[in-house]
């Protein structure tokens, strides 16, 4: 590629921002109790309760065990456990979906499903994890994003982009809104085609495996999950780094 052919800063900021606009109102949407079964996880269970109270209780257990957004044991979590939950939970769910293309080994390894799928799940996950450790500012996301994602070290406010903070469609609650963030993100970065290949990804051991029909997608789930860790610790890093915050504002852990 040549350097005329380069995407700019603005460009690439604009694109992540698109990005992160719509990722931010799903997880938040992760934090509600449409049905008050989180709400559950913080009284006791009474004793006197029919079969579908039970039933509910139940997974009001299931998500309380889990440590699901929104529930109580997620409101004892530091900051740092909340975090590793997305790099664990949804990120682990989400590369099944990244891995998937692998089951026809190379016919679909040459095109860049993959990248641009693993692409979106990692910037999911680093959304996430950002604002566990109080980076809320879409322009901190942008730029962690565009650092960790694009090798690239940008200045989100000062780029000449259009920002707004509608939702992109994703404001209304969805049974599987966490998955969704991933296609919707997977159709916003495909404009990165020349940065995909920049983000943490899979070592070369997996990427030859993932050629091999079957087997690919076996591959291409290890070494999908070994870059989502490493992207979600270069993600603390960065923050660490650019993003420190005042002793005053962080949970006690």
């Amino acid at each position: 590629m040549s350097e005329t052919d380069r995407l700019g800063d603005d460009t690439v900021v604009g694109i992540l921002d698109r990005a992160a606009r719509g990722i931010n109102p799903v997880l938040d949407l992760a934090l509600t109790d449409p049905f008050g079964i989180k709400s559950r996880t913080f009284t006791p269970t009474a004793e006197d309760r029919g079969a579908a109270e039970a039933l509910l209780d139940g997974i009001a257990w299931v998500l309380d065990t889990v440590q699901f957004p929104g529930t109580a044991s997620w409101e004892k979590a530091s900051d740092d456990e909340r975090a590793r939950w997305w790099v664990t939970r949804i990120g682990a769910l989400n590369t099944i979906a990244v891995a998937f293309p692998g089951m026809f080994g190379v016919l679909l390894n040459r095109l860049p499903i993959q990248d641009v799928l693993g692409f979106a799940n990692q910037a999911v996950v680093l959304v996430a994890v950002a604002r566990e450790h109080g980076v809320t500012n879409r322009s901190d996301q942008v730029d962690l994003l565009a650092s960790v994602l694009c090798r690239r070290e940008t200045d989100a406010v000062l780029a000449d982009t259009t920002r707004s903070d509608s939702a992109d469609g994703a404001s209304v609650w969805r049974p599987f809104g966490l998955i969704g963030a991933l296609w919707r993100t997977a159709r916003t970065v495909r404009a990165l085609s020349d940065e995909l290949d920049k983000r943490p990804g899979p070592g070369s051991t997996y990427s030859l495996l993932g050629n091999i029909p079957v087997v690919g997608v076996v591959a291409g789930y290890l070494g999908e999950r070994g870059a989502l860790v490493r992207a979600a610790k270069q993600g603390e890093q960065w923050i660490a780094s650019h993003a420190p915050l005042p002793a005053a504002v962080r949970r006690v852990r």
